[in-house]
């Protein structure tokens, strides 16, 4: 038999979920509306006007899928915590009742001696705030830093393990560029301060958690940084592949990890803003010490020049738009890349997943790394004995995890890996149509069973290794 492949023992092996996808109860101890809840009760805006008013009751199940999570040996989780559950009106005091349910469930998870990583924005902005401009303003950077005080103060004892924002290309491009994502605005300019104002945020945010969280906390961000290809060698489209690696990776990474937004991002966006957005002091504030990255991967993108004259193709895996999520590019091509793909129409690469980690192993050396987000949506049904079966998840984790070990393997510092997603849940815009978990949810009677690859991950957590060949059964 060939050798397992061998993980660190000190390796994470996590899962991650975010509040508004599976915690229901949302007008429960003083919440107030997110702007995901405005947009899922907009007609129209998701998949069979689907919200997550119930989603899968997180709320008042914790305690059982806490259990869960231990019974599968997982040694972390990563969970996000809803702003206007804390701060209703996304500013002043805390509801405590709020914080109650974050403190309840990181002691419930410390008991079981897994690791919490909490996240304080997964893109659910309190509605006063998006009422009042929402990202495409300031004044949101100075509320963020706020609310992070105030989580830092309330929960420092007792996590040690923090991400300031969550994704936020998708915050700004998808919420206020192709409005696919709450709160669902279609202004390219607005998007690009909607970027801006997300990297001010992550940097006050980490200088309030700072100053809130014991020394030994480590603060983090996770991003959904790109892995971009051309078609071709010929300089038109690898001038689409930068042009789109800095709208999906330099926008935040510049700022975030070197203090400045690229030279040719600010050339290429010119037509659409002249981001005096940025004022004196912001990339400063952005460019704050990290102790950690996250970063999540599910699909590599194609692009190429557009031909002339013909309106581009936008196969890019973000949701059906007339508006495009890419300010400036409107003569960019995305194309499908070849290959196996997931429920969501995802290719199936994990060759992008260990040159994302290498990438950022180059850029940011010395910082360890996190896949904060990996994983998979598939058709899964129960049989008729009510079990879950999904080789394919199984084969699809078997491929990204082996990229992982590749990574360390070939220097990167990866100190970890959650996940995508613990529990089938509201799946954004798609509603409940697309199941990531690797725990099934029946959303009539809230019963959980773990699926194959729930099993098989659990194995392969307990042993700290991966079987060197994996075939479907």
């Amino acid at each position: 038999m060939p050798e397992p492949i061998t993980f660190p023992a000190d390796f994470l092996w996590g899962a991650a979920t975010s509040a508004y996808q599976i915690e229901g109860a949302v007008r429960e101890d003083g919440r107030t509306p997110s702007i995901w809840d405005t947009f899922s009760h907009t007609p129209g805006r998701t998949a069979g006007g689907d919200t997550g008013d119930v989603a899968v009751e997180h709320y008042h199940r914790y305690r059982d899928d806490v259990a869960l999570m231990a019974s599968l040996g997982l040694n972390a989780y990563r969970f996000s915590v809803s702003w206007s559950r804390v701060q209703p009106t996304g500013r002043g005091p805390a509801v405590q009742r709020g914080l109650d349910f974050y403190r309840r469930l990181v002691d419930e998870l410390l008991a079981r001696d897994i690791r919490p990583a909490l996240t304080l924005y997964h893109w659910d902005l309190p509605q006063e705030l998006e009422d009042a401009g929402g990202w495409p303003v300031r004044e949101t950077a100075y509320r963020f830093a706020e609310y992070a005080g105030i989580v830092g103060e309330a929960l420092g004892d007792r996590v040690s393990s923090w991400i300031t924002l969550n994704e936020p290309w998708c915050s700004a491009f998808l919420g206020y560029g192709s409005g696919v994502h709450a709160p669902g605005r279609t202004d390219p300019a607005a998007a690009l301060h909607a970027a801006h104002h997300l990297n001010l945020a992550h940097g006050l945010g980490t200088q309030a958690l700072r100053a809130a969280l014991p020394a030994r906390a480590q603060v983090a961000v996770s991003l959904n940084s790109a892995v971009v290809r051309a078609v071709s060698d010929d300089p038109r489209d690898q001038d689409a592949r930068r042009r789109i690696d800095n709208l999906a990776n330099g926008v935040f990474h510049g700022p975030m990890l070197h203090g400045a937004y690229p030279e040719d991002l600010l050339a290429d966006t010119a037509r659409v803003t002249d981001w005096s957005c940025v004022r004196e002091g912001d990339l400063a504030a952005a460019h704050q010490p990290l102790d950690a990255l996250g970063l999540n991967y599910y699909t590599p993108s194609l692009v190429s020049a557009a031909p002339e004259g013909a309106r581009s193709r936008r196969a890019d895996g973000h949701g059906a738009s007339d508006h495009s999520p890419w300010p400036g590019s409107d003569d960019v091509a995305f194309h499908q890349t070849p290959g196996e793909r997931t429920e969501m129409g995802w290719t199936i690469d994990a060759t992008g997943l260990h040159e994302l980690i290498m990438r950022y192993a180059r850029e940011a050396p010395g910082l360890p790394l996190y896949v904060t987000e990996n994983g998979a949506a598939y058709d899964d049904k129960p049989d008729p004995e009510g079990r879950v079966h999904d080789p394919e998840r199984i084969a699809y984790l078997h491929q990204h995890l082996a990229a992982v070990r590749r990574a360390i393997a070939d220097g990167a510092d990866v100190r970890g890996y959650y996940l995508w997603s613990l529990l089938d849940n509201f799946e954004w815009s798609y509603g409940y149509g697309k199941r990531f978990g690797a725990v099934y949810v029946d959303y009539e009677t809230q019963v959980r069973t773990l699926k194959s690859s729930a099993h098989w991950y659990a194995g392969v957590a307990s042993a700290g290794e991966l079987p060197r060949e994996y075939a479907a059964d």
